[in-house]
């Protein structure tokens, strides 16, 4: 099985004047986004994005920053049915707690055996003492965490709270994501340790210990789950470029189950960045056509996957 995780950056389906159109990978954050013309390359975009799935040919992909059913439906139909890759009849995007209705979501070319969101659970459903700067009568989960079962594998699909604007204030909301996850795994296997499952999705957590002290989702990592991005040297982890501040970071994540890292001893993530702009200079490799310095792009984040073979 080939399981892979995109960030696809703020898609949305909106209907006007009698069209639907699928918003661009913008976030409308940086002038080179909301100038004149942008939207005439949200098309472009979106192509784009199809390509690098198509490219990725997984199993089981995780997205995050998806709008609804529809508009995974429509990408779907209209942008990567077209690319030639094989579709994937299980799709599911439920609602979280996104303000901009940015949620995780699903597709899959084998059935999936169960699913259930996690977005309205709050802290002390789970048992969570809450850490200062936490208001305990809101949602545990920013947006959701989403378990899928899937043949003999769970994935808890997550998309954390960003750093930006305020990252002091968002480490303790990213801290207690992270042990509302780790609560859920415990209370779903008697022994977590030897049971099959992957943490997948953006947890956004931009910067490495050794620079930001102790990291917010540390209560996932320890030897509670193994990092399978840790198998890569260190210069190939990045999925992320910051271009305003130009750092390169790994907010993407795969945190393997203790019995899933030791059955494949040998697996290792890989990522596709052929759709980052080609301002993300430290990627060398191939880019697809038409990807533009900023835009058009597939997305801010590269694509990642990892093969498990004979599952």
């Amino acid at each position: 099985m080939r399981i892979a995780t995109f960030n696809v950056q703020n898609m949305r389906l909106r209907h006007e004047d009698g069209h639907a159109h699928l918003d661009g990978a913008r976030d409308r954050d940086a002038p080179a986004d909301t100038v004149p013309g942008a939207e005439r390359l949200d098309p472009i975009d979106r192509r784009l994005t199809a390509a690098v799935l198509r490219d990725v040919d997984a199993d089981v992909v995780a997205l995050q920053e998806v709008f609804d059913s529809e508009t995974l439906d429509h990408f779907h139909e209209n942008y990567l049915r077209p690319t030639g890759t094989a579709p994937y009849p299980w799709r599911h995007c439920l609602p979280g707690n996104d303000g901009a209705g940015l949620n995780v979501a699903l597709m899959s070319r084998r059935p999936v055996d169960e699913l259930a969101s996690h977005a309205a659970l709050r802290p002390a459903d789970l048992g969570l003492e809450v850490p200062p700067g936490v208001d305990p009568d809101l949602p545990v989960f920013r947006r959701d965490c989403l378990m899928a079962v899937i043949g003999g594998l769970t994935l808890w699909i997550c998309h954390f709270k960003a750093p930006s604007p305020d990252p002091q204030a968002a480490w303790p909301v990213r801290r207690i994501e992270a042990l509302a996850v780790r609560r859920l795994i415990e209370r779903r296997y008697t022994a977590p340790a030897r049971a099959l499952w992957l943490i997948i999705g953006d947890l956004n957590e931009s910067l490495p210990a050794s620079e930001a002290g102790e990291q917010a989702i540390a209560p996932l990592k320890g030897g509670f789950s193994i990092d399978l991005l840790e198998r890569l040297p260190q210069e190939k982890r990045w999925t992320y470029h910051d271009t305003r501040s130009g750092r390169y970071t790994r907010p993407d994540a795969m945190l393997a189950s203790p019995a899933l890292a030791e059955r494949w001893p040998q697996a290792r993530p890989w990522l596709v960045r052929e759709g980052l702009g080609r301002e993300s200079a430290r990627y060398r490799g191939p880019r697809l056509a038409g990807v533009g310095t900023h835009r058009p792009h597939a997305s801010d984040h590269a694509a990642l996957a990892i093969d498990l073979e004979g599952l």
